[in-house]
């Protein structure tokens, strides 16, 4: 009974893999590259990320005034990192520019170090690595592919296919595993260099694919989640985060009520060092912090820290802050969500392997290597079996003429 199934399993991992191995081998490859995304940009980059820590430091709300000064416009978020040696990271909109542009400053002399406006050589390439990853690259092309999709779309559409196809590959590789005979199932677990190239080729396929098989679950479920609009609801209301879209219940019949006029207020004042203060009081542990200020009166502003280390967990928490008294009007902790609603909100640190810091990262970084082979040691095993079962059907043809001979 088993036979039967087992090849037509085989027949499954063979096609989908066949079909979406040089598109794997381009994600995943970029993938691999682009799990240390941040690392390399600060390394390439470090001018603008790091600075000697010399002398005294500048209070945020300093700061502020000097930038706002300086580049004439209006401070609308501030990054400060649990480090020393880190610059802070102001947005600032000017009347110049419809978003905000991120600014390096040095917080001892308040220097702005660089932007965000003009990208460096190490920034293009990891925007190269990204389009790889997510559209293929066919983002890049001005002319339209299709008439019924951008080519963003399509590079989504083919990105996504290919992913599922994987993942496929990855269920039915873990029960073509299993040895037909249970006494031989050490044998899927380790490698006999001493063996011929086929037999080396074929053992790395097995063998590194059951090694890295929960991760290549993972990245493969995952995925699909920036692809499909339907894939992206029913993750969500699998681990119950989705909300609907919301509807406008004013409108009825096509007309609409007229809003109450309502009467201008002043912005409150604030100290950006008091909100800083108060994150890392009230999230005391070490992690980045994030502060998002209010765009106009009557709006609040939002705290967001992240965990640092080597085992941090994803997941940050926020803070909503009055500007006036700088009280807290509401928390939202990470951990105050169940099990599922977790999951549900770490797919992206799931899928590039954050999940767990740098210790889930190396993990990840392995196991993208490990997928980019798959789909060439995948090939070579069947296309040595497809070499062989040509040469012995050649042969058997042969023997007729032998006999008469």
């Amino acid at each position: 009974m088993w036979q039967p199934i087992r090849k037509f399993l085989n027949d499954i991992h063979l096609y989908a893999g066949l079909t979406c191995g040089l598109i794997v081998i381009a994600v995943c490859l970029s993938g691999t590259i682009y799990v240390y995304n941040t690392e390399i940009r600060e390394t390439a980059d470090s001018e603008r990320y790091f600075v000697e820590s010399v002398g005294e430091r500048k209070s945020l709300d300093e700061l502020k005034t000097q930038v706002e000064g300086e580049l004439k416009g209006v401070v609308v978020s501030v990054n400060v990192f649990q480090s020393e040696d880190r610059t802070v990271q102001f947005g600032v909109k000017t009347p110049e520019t419809e978003k905000p542009n991120t600014y390096f400053v040095n917080p001892y002399s308040g220097e702005i170090l660089a932007n965000n406006i003009e990208k460096t050589g190490t920034e293009e390439f990891m925007g190269y690595m990204f389009s790889l990853h997510r559209w293929l690259l066919l983002d890049k092309i001005e002319e339209p592919i299709l008439e019924s999709k951008t080519n963003m779309e399509l590079g989504r559409f083919i990105n996504g296919v290919a992913t599922l196809l994987f993942l496929l590959g990855v269920i039915t590789g873990l029960f073509i595993w299993f040895p037909q005979k249970v006494k031989n199932w050490k044998q899927g677990l380790k490698i006999k260099w001493s063996g011929n190239w086929k037999r080396i080729n074929h053992d790395l396929h097995n063998t590194l694919a059951f090694y890295s098989i929960l991760a290549l679950f993972i990245m493969a479920v995952t995925g699909p989640f920036w692809s499909y609009q339907w894939y992206k609801e029913g993750w969500q209301k699998t681990w119950d985060i989705y909300q609907a879209p919301a509807q406008n219940g004013n409108q009825s019949m096509g007309t609409a009520e007229k809003p109450a006029e309502v009467l201008p207020l002043e912005m409150p004042a604030f100290s950006l060092d008091g909100v800083l203060a108060l994150g890392n009081s009230r999230l005391n542990y070490n992690g980045n912090l994030r502060i998002t200020l209010p765009n106009k009166p009557g709006e609040n502003i939002s705290i967001s820290k992240s965990r640092t280390g080597f085992f941090a967990k994803a997941g940050a928490d926020q803070l909503t802050v009055e500007p006036g008294n700088l009280e807290v009007k509401e928390a939202k902790l990470f951990s105050d969500l169940t099990v599922r609603q977790q999951i549900g909100r770490s797919v992206k640190s799931l899928h590039t392997g954050e999940i767990f810091g740098q210790f889930t990262k190396f993990l990840w970084f392995v196991a993208c290597l490990i997928a980019t082979s798959l789909p060439i040691t995948g090939t070579l095993i069947w296309w040595n079996k497809h070499k062989k079962k040509k040469h012995a059907k050649a042969k058997k043809s042969a023997l007729p003429k032998a006999e008469l001979a």
